[in-house]
């Protein structure tokens, strides 16, 4: 599974918070956050919650799996 790092990226731009804001807020580094976006590395479960749980959002919806709205992809044949 392919995490989204164009979502995280625009959920963080939405907030207006830079790398090391959101960092602080979750317990983690910029330069991990950065790596998220860039796509260069893969955030773990726990990430995932963390950021889920910040943004209010679905752990399906950082991972590509769902729209903003709730609609699976994959349910849906969109994917």
């Amino acid at each position: 599974m392919k995490f989204a790092n164009d979502v995280l990226k625009t959920l963080r731009n939405e907030k207006n918070l830079k790398q090391e804001q959101l960092g602080d807020k979750i317990g983690y580094s910029r330069s991990i956050i950065s790596f998220w976006e860039l796509g260069k590395k893969q955030p773990a479960a726990e990430a995932i919650i963390a950021l889920s749980m910040f943004f209010n959002v679905s752990a399906d919806y950082l991972l590509g799996l769902e729209l903003e709205d709730g609609t699976k992809l994959w349910a849906n044949g969109i994917k």
